[in-house]
Formats: structure tokens, C-alpha cells, sequence
């Protein structure tokens, strides 16, 4: 009977910590991928997102709870302390404990007393330049990617390990005492460098800018004695032939005639995802003359409704050939423009 009394306790306490089931609020099961957890977060943050449910109170809490779980699912770090020990042990991390939330209960496996827990050795972290196109960063894209991971594999014979330096006291005479340093390693099991292969599922969110990074824990550097260290990839924009990106705001040049420039003329830009941007204008466009499409720029990274501004400038392609002189005539004459030869410092 004091055996079920215990088990049920246990049970009721690792429910309690347990807390909310972020798998459950998404959607998924326990072994979704990356793509799976995102894509149900995306339609989830659809439909329950205040501003397209103006008169549902319950919304806006649905809509942070998701976002909850998201943040928890789409970080490898939190997702494996989730796994383990649900959504106390992810508030413990984000408080900075960091530490097994079972350790206030059972003292460190050791039912009482306090051992200070040892420094963990870790190997380096990597930083990946990811090279991106415009297109991707303003539709958005999954991109697999191949990582030969070096690792540390157990195998024969023995190696020292742990190795610290200690103090150690002598008694070198009645009432004298010597303290020197020794040098102390453990014996660990052998191990051998291995090269191992893996895929990585990546997201190039719409919106993202050259710096920002994303994090695969444990996928840098090994270390003998420790974990690895973490993989970073940095986004990275590719030159592109039509468009500059500043900000979320896209700038191009457009070459016309100078007939065009003088009369007016339509035509259509080709945009990122390939929809037509119409341009139509009547009057005279001059060299350097600038016209704003808003609405025709990038997504911002935060709120991907907020679209950022196009700017055209445009250039005008002057012919080539001479003028006869009864063509300069007639030009003088449509134009009827006095001179305005003037001297300035234009820089």
C-alpha cells in the first residue's frame, strides 16, 4: 500500500512539472521534423491570429500558446529539455538554471547534500556563411544540406582524461608541512575520430537579412572529453541582376529611349515571385528621375504584411546617329526650349 502511495505521488509531481503539452498544442507527434512543426505553426498562427478574429476572446491566448510551443519545439536545446522534463525544465533554462529541475527533490541523485556539478568541456562552435538568394529571402524556402560531422567513437585500450592540476600537503618535519601540485588524470576509454554524415533541414524565413543566424545545437567541433559544439549558418544575400535590397525597400534602374523619355511609355517589371509591377508614365521622364511602388519591397521579418517600398530610377538611352540639319530644326521647333547652359558644382 506505502509502495502505491509513493508511485502515485511521483506520478502527480511529474505530471505537475510537466506542464502543458506543446506537442498537443501543435499538432505533432513527439518525432516531428523541423519542416512539420514549422508548417503547423505557420496554419495554426493563421487562424487564430487576433486580427482575423476580432470578436473571439479566447484568440489572442491561443495565439500566444502557440507561439509557445513553437519556441520551444523550433529550439533544439529546449526541445530536448522539453522531452525530458516538459515545460518546468524549459522555465528553469530560460531563467538561467539550466540544471536537472529533479535536483531540488533528490539532491543531485544523491537524496541530500549539495555537489558542486563539474565544468562540461564543449568543442568549438561553427560559423557557416549560407548564401541566399533575393527570390528566396522574399518568398521564403527549405534548403537540405549536408554536414560531414567529425566524432569522437569509443574504441579499444585506455587514455588519460580529466586530467587537473591538485594540491597536495606533506608533512616534511615536526609540525612542517609542504604543499606542492601533482597533476592528476582519470582513465577513460579509447576513442577514434570518425567523419559521419548528416542532413540538415534548414528554413530561409521571408524577410531575413545578411547576419542573421541559424543554430543546430551540436553540430560543430567535437571535443574528447565533451559535447560538440554548436552550428551556426549566417544568411548571406547573392547579387542580383535586377534588384538591390536596402532595408526592406528594393531599388532597380529601368533604361528607356529618349523617345520614351519625351512621349511617355508603358511596360511591366518582373518582380521576385514573377508577378508584373506596371509602370506607365505620360509626361517626360528625365535622367535620375525616381517613381515609388509601395507595397513592391521586401517583407519585413517581423510582421510579413508590412511590405517594404519599390524604388525605379530611371535612366534614358540618347540615339547614337547625327541629325540632319532639317531634323534640328524641327527639334528646336517641338521643343521651343531656350538654352540653360549653366555652370555648378554637382558633387
Amino acid at each position: 500500500m506505502a509502495v502505491k502511495r509513493i508511485v502515485l505521488f511521483f506520478s502527480l509531481l511529474l505530471l505537475a512539472l510537466a506542464g502543458r503539452d506543446f506537442y498537443k498544442i501543435l499538432d505533432v507527434s513527439r518525432s516531428a521534423s523541423k519542416k512539420e512543426i514549422k508548417k503547423a505553426y505557420r496554419k495554426l498562427a493563421m487562424k487564430y491570429h487576433p486580427d482575423k478574429n476580432p470578436d473571439d476572446e479566447t484568440a489572442a491566448d491561443k495565439f500566444k500558446e502557440i507561439g509557445e510551443a513553437y519556441e520551444t519545439l523550433a529550439d533544439d536545446e529546449k526541445r530536448k529539455t522539453f522531452d525530458r522534463h516538459g515545460e518546468e525544465g524549459v522555465k528553469k533554462m530560460n531563467q538561467g538554471g539550466g540544471h536537472d529541475p529533479f535536483a531540488n527533490f533528490f539532491g543531485h541523485f544523491g537524496f541530500g547534500g549539495h555537489q558542486e556539478e563539474p565544468r562540461e568541456h564543449k568543442g568549438s562552435d561553427v560559423m557557416v556563411d549560407l548564401f541566399v538568394t533575393l527570390e528566396e529571402l522574399y518568398l521564403g524556402n527549405f534548403v537540405t544540406i549536408t554536414r560531414n560531422i567529425p566524432t569522437y567513437k569509443e574504441t579499444s585500450g585506455t587514455r588519460q582524461c580529466n586530467c587537473r592540476m591538485e594540491m597536495k600537503t606533506h608533512m616534511t618535519g615536526p609540525g612542517s608541512f609542504q604543499m606542492t601540485q601533482h597533476r592528476v588524470c582519470d582513465q577513460c576509454p579509447g576513442v577514434k575520430l570518425i567523419v559521419e554524415t548528416e542532413e540538415l533541414d534548414l528554413e530561409i524565413e521571408p524577410g531575413m537579412v545578411d547576419g542573421m543566424t541559424q543554430k543546430f545545437s551540436g553540430k560543430g567541433e567535437p571535443h574528447m572529453e565533451g559535447e560538440h559544439g554548436d552550428l551556426y549558418f549566417q544568411v548571406k544575400t547573392m547579387r542580383h541582376d535586377t534588384f538591390e535590397r536596402v532595408g526592406d525597400n528594393l531599388y532597380t534602374n529601368v533604361t528607356v529611349s529618349l523617345q520614351e523619355a519625351l512621349v511617355g511609355f508603358e511596360m511591366t517589371l518582373k518582380h521576385l515571385d514573377g508577378h508584373g509591377v506596371p509602370i506607365k508614365r505620360e509626361k517626360v521622364t528625365w535622367p535620375g528621375a525616381i517613381i515609388i511602388k509601395k507595397g513592391e519591397g521586401m517583407p519585413n521579418f517581423e510582421d510579413r504584411n508590412k511590405l517594404g517600398s519599390l524604388y525605379i530610377t530611371f535612366d534614358v538611352k540618347f540615339p547614337r546617329g547625327e541629325l540632319s540639319v532639317e531634323d534640328k530644326e524641327s527639334v528646336k521647333k517641338i521643343l521651343n526650349q531656350a538654352s540653360v547652359q549653366t555652370a555648378y558644382n554637382g558633387i
